[in-house]
């Protein structure tokens, strides 16, 4: 075993879960696990659901890779009772996860600090919709704030798409918000470790970048290096960094943006636990910053080291 990587002890992979995004954590978390394992890591895959603290408790373990994608596990939950079990773990606290996870509550943070992100509307009910639809015009995007993966997520280009919109979001339960369309292209910043990796432009002919555009489709295009002025990149670089501090996020994860027609920025989202599968951003990013799969794996182990 490569002595630096034993260093690291018993490391459970945490992944699968109970929440919507379960399916995508289990691709996920193997591929994590995978390159652990080749890298000499005892590493051991746990499929986590409610019994995961004594399964932690009992496993002997010396720290954690969060491979969890939504509620439960990129929500602040699980870094809660891994602070409770004192086991270091990879990713962000209690704190920045909850933030990041909670689209409302990061987009009111984000507008606090100043940094630019879409107006919003609140939804509760009939009346609700009726504002958005005045307030932000057409087309909009109405979103669950508690999902990811762009799950309940939809474009509103017609007057008559709203409540089914709405429904559809309502269904995911927790709070939903409309937000304002921006018009422009769309761009993720990965970042690790404090460096912001290079950027990737996205493309889809899809409505938007969607679920079945993440993790299906065969013709969404990840363009790396992005394509944009390296001083611009640099400069929009710094102000992912620093929507990612505003909420307390640390170690790795990724923020997504537009850039509008007039090339102004627009912060959508932070994700403080990415996918790692095949279709994946980090990943991309990481190999165009010469980092392959096992490196970058190894990278996020390593960033539990603060803990």
């Amino acid at each position: 075993m490569n002595s630096a990587n034993a260093n690291f002890g018993k490391v459970a992979v945490l992944m699968g879960g109970w929440s919507a995004e379960r399916e995508i954590s289990l691709l996920s978390g193997n591929a994590v696990l995978n390159a652990l394992q080749q890298s000499n890591v005892d590493a051991h895959g746990i499929d986590a659901d409610h019994g995961i603290a004594s399964v932690l408790e009992q496993g002997d373990f010396d720290r954690v890779v969060i491979m969890l994608h939504g509620r439960g596990g990129e929500d602040g939950a699980m870094q809660g009772l891994l602070e409770v079990l004192d086991l270091p773990y990879t990713g962000s606290g209690v704190l920045g996860s909850a933030l990041a996870m909670d689209k409302l509550r990061c987009k009111q943070v984000w507008t606090a600090r100043g940094l630019p992100t879409p107006d919003y509307v609140v939804l509760e009910n009939e009346q609700d919709c009726q504002q958005a639809l005045q307030q932000l015009g057409l087309p909009l995007i109405v979103k669950p704030v508690l999902e990811g993966s762009s799950i309940g997520m939809s474009k509103v280009e017609d007057e008559a798409e709203m409540l089914p919109a709405f429904e559809l979001a309502t269904d995911c339960n927790g709070t939903v918000i409309a937000e304002k369309w921006i018009i422009g292209v769309e761009y993720t910043a990965a970042i690790l470790n404090r460096e912001v990796l290079p950027m990737i432009r996205l493309e889809t002919s899809r409505k938007f970048y969607d679920y079945v555009a993440k993790y299906e489709a065969d013709d969404t295009q990840y363009i790396c290096p992005c394509g944009l002025e390296q001083e611009t990149e640099s400069q929009l670089a710094q102000m992912m960094l620093d929507a990612f501090d505003t909420i307390g996020a640390s170690g790795w994860g990724r923020v997504d943006f537009m850039l509008d027609e007039q090339g102004e920025p627009w912060l959508i989202e932070a994700n403080t636990v990415p996918g790692m599968t095949d279709h994946s951003l980090v990943p991309i990013a990481a190999k165009q910053a010469g980092l392959n799969f096992n490196e970058l794996v190894i990278e996020i182990l390593r960033s539990s080291n603060g803990r």
